[in-house]
């Protein structure tokens, strides 16, 4: 069954203005678009665009009324719940610091909220749900930027050097602001010390001596040592972010982390603990359908130190690429390590043979339910029962009694779909 699905872009200020609206083939909406979302999430519930079609007007309400139908047997017994989110993002500006829990961590931070507060709806509140929630993101610009995951330590050191070298060319060199950043960069934890004192000292606002190193870091990046060395692009993110969020300790956090650059069709997979924040760049982001976020820097929102502390991943990592599989002509799949979801690159492959066949084809074996959203053209695609046009920007919702989806024409489709 191909039931066609629609949303309205949330409005976050971080989003674009113009990207979501290009991707989709329609007019601007005149302010930011930061996220489509395409699924049952209670945040924002994909629009059923013939209610009457299923009976009713988003996908959330017919999977609670239709569980068998919607996502077939096995998930409707193991709770009626579509497991996976699939948006197109946005970003014009940074998105706050944040991570996500591991599902131990999920299901334990909600009970204990739900049973001592704060309400569901609440400001401090950490837990919305008892999920956890990994992300997949795949560049659909040509660039698109993040910070991911804490980088190396000798690359750590480097960054500390730098400024260093930087600080010492200056006309009032301060080093004791860099002799107390690395104070906490040569103890015993050294990530985990350095984050919670930035996060905790620098909450106390413009005083403190955590103010006086986001100063320093934020006066030294636009200079020639930094900008000039292997680090310059992260030093050049610390004055977009200063910009952004003057005086934030998340300024100095972000050198602490990898900084990433995909091209159009590269992957990050951001696994439960691992700190992040996307910096610029329209791509197709799939996670699990949860609403846990963490955040630590970069952002008007709540901020609690202590279990943000419990969920990092403190442990050094390379940028956590997700290179995909090619499964056949035309078709790659991005496969992370959990059951929740996959996502398929289809591009159908052009097909000039002597039989004369306009477009080629390309085939996704469906375990589950899928979305399936169409890019740059439409296309079409066809299961066990029926087939379906998806216009450019345009997005359906397939049963899983579909069993097997063939899709043809000039577009490239974005599948998502549960994991085997």
């Amino acid at each position: 069954m191909f039931v066609s699905i629609g949303n309205t872009p949330r409005d976050y200020a971080w989003g674009s203005t113009s990207a979501i609206a290009g991707f989709r083939g329609v007019a601007p909406s005149g302010g930011p678009e930061a996220e489509l979302w395409l699924g049952a999430h209670a945040g924002s519930p994909a629009r059923i665009v013939d209610a009457a079609s299923v009976g009713h007007d988003d996908l959330a309400a017919w999977i609670a009324a239709d569980p068998e139908t919607a996502l077939g047997p096995d998930l409707a017994a193991r709770g009626a719940r579509l497991p996976f989110l699939l948006k197109v993002l946005a970003a014009a500006e940074p998105l706050s610091l944040q991570a996500h829990p591991t599902p131990e961590q999920a299901r334990a931070g909600f009970a204990r909220e739900e049973a001592d507060g704060p309400e569901i709806t609440a400001y401090d509140r950490n837990y919305k749900d008892g999920f956890h929630k990994p992300e997949l993101i795949v560049a659909v610009s040509e660039t698109f930027d993040a910070l991911s995951g804490f980088r190396p330590l000798d690359e750590v050191a480097g960054v500390l050097r730098t400024l260093r070298a930087a600080d010492a060319a200056t006309a009032d060199p301060q080093p004791v602001a860099l002799d107390l950043l690395e104070a906490r960069l040569v103890s015993q934890q050294p990530l985990r010390d350095t984050v919670e004192w930035l996060l905790r000292d620098g909450r106390g606002g413009d005083t403190g001596e955590v103010a006086w190193v986001v100063e320093r870091v934020t006066a030294l990046a636009p200079a020639a040592a930094a900008l000039e060395s292997p680090y310059a692009r992260s030093f050049e993110t610390v004055g977009a972010l200063a910009e952004a969020y003057p005086g934030d300790p998340g300024i100095v956090i972000s050198l602490l982390l990898n900084r990433v650059r995909l091209v159009r069709g590269e992957a990050l997979y951001l696994a439960a603990g691992n700190i992040h924040a996307y910096l610029d760049g329209l791509g197709i982001e799939l996670m699990a359908a949860s609403d846990n976020v963490l955040r630590g820097g970069l952002t008007p929102k709540h901020i609690d130190v202590d279990e943000l502390l419990e969920v990092l991943d403190f442990t050094p990592i390379a940028p956590p690429r997700l290179a995909p599989e090619q499964v056949g002509a035309g078709v790659e799949v991005f496969r992370p390590d959990v059951p929740d979801f996959v996502l398929y690159r289809v591009e159908p492959p052009s097909a000039s043979d002597a039989a004369g066949a306009r477009f080629g084809s390309a085939g996704i074996e469906l375990d589950g339910p899928a979305i399936i959203i169409a890019e740059r053209h439409g296309v079409t695609v066809r299961g066990a029962s029926g087939e379906a046009s998806v216009a450019r920007g345009e997005a359906l919702y397939i049963t899983p009694d579909e069993e097997r989806i063939v899709v043809t024409g000039e577009g490239i489709a974005w599948v998502a779909t549960t994991g085997r």
